[in-house]
């Protein structure tokens, strides 16, 4: 046994102690009352002590041997005729050091033989009380494993209800995009078939990414990104000149694992609201980098600022909704308009 489970045992040894010996003082102090009750007069201090003595010695060796047989695997659940033995021997223990200690006090002889009488009863409320405690024991035994079972599918069914809220999540791809990039495929069709065909399969590649892995909650920080860059060619087909952008990755976060779909709502929130009125010189820039424990994701463009009572849309109401999916409350997400618009989230690195 390690340091640790030792001082664990004895730290809930000493709990146990406690409590049963207080159980064991009352159980004598019943006795006292009941025989007070019976005979109709108060019992002697000489009898309330030996009763005391004997009620709560007894109680604390028979607590004592079933405990610490059970913390060792000696006492096995399930076997009744280990349990009445035990508690048995533990009765006898602890009646003979009651009679020792007893016999001390009011200085008489002791002698195992002179009160080999008195086990007749004490045997029998022994058996008696060692199967109702074992028939409580298993019977709270089954209620509790029962208890743990149930909080086992509780958790299960929590963890298929936060599963398939993130595969929502994670599969919507706006339908203003899709319609945009639908009309611009049929715009070049006839002007550009090969940028038409392009912009096809591009396309086509993007809703790959979003249906084909829906049990995949996370995505390498390199694959994310180059979903993103497939998304950026579509809609740079659509901007031309107006918009330029920029990447870039930390080496050190290149291998982590970011939450999937998680920029690309936010790269299309910048050119949708902030860089979709302007008619040249459109920046966008996305920077992923390694901060110390976190990842830091950054999306900026020099496009219209943020308004001072944000509206939250789709897009930024879905990332709220992911990262607080995946990550509880370990995440921060800050707007700013200055020194540069941007959207920041810093969330824990996971490999």
């Amino acid at each position: 046994m390690n340091f640790a489970a030792f001082k664990y045992l004895n730290r809930n040894l000493a709990k146990v102690n406690l409590n049963y010996g207080l159980m064991g003082v009352a159980i004598g102090l019943l006795i006292c009352v009941f025989e007070s009750t019976i005979t109709e007069k108060f019992v002697s201090w000489e009898t309330a002590v030996a009763t005391m003595i004997f009620s709560t010695i007894s109680t604390l060796t028979v607590t004592n041997a079933v405990y610490l047989l059970m913390c060792y695997g000696v006492l096995r659940k399930g076997r009744f005729w280990q349990f009445v033995l035990v508690y048995l021997l533990g009765l006898v223990i602890g009646f003979e050091f009651s009679y020792w200690l007893v016999s001390l006090i009011f200085n008489f002889h002791y002698s195992f033989q002179g009160h080999l009488g008195d086990y007749r009863i004490s045997l029998l409320i022994g058996f008696v009380v060692s199967t109702i405690i074992y028939f409580y024991v298993g019977q709270q035994t089954a209620l509790n494993a029962r208890l743990k079972e149930k909080e086992l599918d509780l958790v299960k069914a929590k963890q298929l209800i936060t599963q398939a809220e993130l595969q929502t999540l994670q599969s919507k791809i706006n339908p203003h995009f899709l319609y945009n990039a639908l009309n611009s495929i049929a715009s070049l069709i006839h002007e550009d078939a090969d940028k038409a065909e392009d912009m096809t399969l591009k396309l086509s590649r993007l809703f790959r990414y979003s249906i084909n892995s829906p049990q995949e909650n996370m995505a390498a920080v390199t694959e994310e990104m180059e979903i993103v860059n497939t998304y950026l060619e579509i809609e740079k087909i659509r901007f031309g000149d107006r918009l330029s952008f920029t990447m870039y990755i930390d080496k050190q976060a290149m291998n982590n694992n970011i939450p999937r779909f998680l920029i690309q709502p936010l790269v299309e929130n910048a050119l949708k609201h902030g860089l979709n009125e302007m008619a040249s010189n459109g920046e966008l820039k996305i920077m992923i980098t390694r901060e110390g424990e976190n990842i830091a994701l950054s999306i900026a463009d020099n496009g219209k600022p943020f308004p001072a009572e944000l509206n939250v849309g789709y897009g930024l109401q879905s990332t709220y909704d992911k990262l607080t999916l995946l990550y509880g409350e370990r995440y921060e997400v800050q707007i700013t308009n200055t020194p540069e618009k941007q959207i920041r989230i810093l969330i824990p690195a996971m490999l």
